[in-house]
Protein backbone atom coordinates (compact mmCIF):
# COMPACT_ATOMS: atom_id res chain seq x y z
CA UNK A 1 0.00 0.00 0.00
CA UNK A 2 1.68 3.65 -0.99
CA UNK A 3 1.18 6.31 1.09
CA UNK A 4 1.56 9.93 -0.13
CA UNK A 5 3.88 11.95 2.05
CA UNK A 6 2.90 15.33 2.12
CA UNK A 7 5.84 17.83 3.24
CA UNK A 8 4.76 20.61 5.54
CA UNK A 9 4.20 22.88 2.90
CA UNK A 10 1.41 21.05 1.65
CA UNK A 11 0.03 20.09 4.99
CA UNK A 12 -0.07 24.07 6.35
CA UNK A 13 -2.07 24.95 2.85
CA UNK A 14 -4.32 21.92 3.02
CA UNK A 15 -5.02 22.98 6.85
CA UNK A 16 -5.45 26.34 5.40
CA UNK A 17 -8.30 25.34 3.02
CA UNK A 18 -9.79 23.45 5.60
CA UNK A 19 -10.12 26.46 7.77
CA UNK A 20 -11.56 28.63 5.37
CA UNK A 21 -14.20 26.03 4.58
CA UNK A 22 -15.26 25.97 8.41
CA UNK A 23 -15.02 29.49 8.81
CA UNK A 24 -17.44 29.86 5.72
CA UNK A 25 -19.74 27.50 6.20
CA UNK A 26 -19.96 29.21 9.97
CA UNK A 27 -20.62 32.21 8.41
CA UNK A 28 -17.28 33.89 10.03
CA UNK A 29 -15.63 36.32 8.25
CA UNK A 30 -11.92 34.49 7.85
CA UNK A 31 -9.41 37.14 5.85
CA UNK A 32 -6.54 35.97 4.39
CA UNK A 33 -3.64 35.49 6.85
CA UNK A 34 -3.67 37.01 10.25
CA UNK A 35 -7.12 37.71 11.08
CA UNK A 36 -6.92 39.79 15.01
CA UNK A 37 -10.65 40.44 14.52
CA UNK A 38 -11.46 37.25 15.38
CA UNK A 39 -13.41 36.70 18.64
CA UNK A 40 -12.57 33.58 21.57
CA UNK A 41 -15.46 32.44 20.28
CA UNK A 42 -15.81 32.57 16.92
CA UNK A 43 -11.92 31.45 16.54
CA UNK A 44 -12.92 28.47 19.16
CA UNK A 45 -16.12 27.44 16.71
CA UNK A 46 -13.55 27.19 13.95
CA UNK A 47 -11.17 24.76 15.86
CA UNK A 48 -13.30 23.07 17.42
CA UNK A 49 -15.71 22.22 13.69
CA UNK A 50 -12.54 21.47 12.20
CA UNK A 51 -11.72 18.69 15.27
CA UNK A 52 -15.14 17.44 14.96
CA UNK A 53 -15.20 16.61 10.99
CA UNK A 54 -11.26 14.87 11.50
CA UNK A 55 -12.46 12.54 14.21
CA UNK A 56 -15.44 12.06 12.40
CA UNK A 57 -13.37 11.58 8.91
CA UNK A 58 -11.34 9.00 11.29
CA UNK A 59 -14.02 6.82 12.73
CA UNK A 60 -15.81 6.42 9.13
CA UNK A 61 -12.33 5.37 7.69
CA UNK A 62 -12.09 2.65 10.43
CA UNK A 63 -15.52 1.19 9.65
Amino acid sequence: MEVKQMNNREAKKGLDQFKKQVASELSINLQDGYNGNLTSKEAGSIGGEMVKRMVESYENSMK
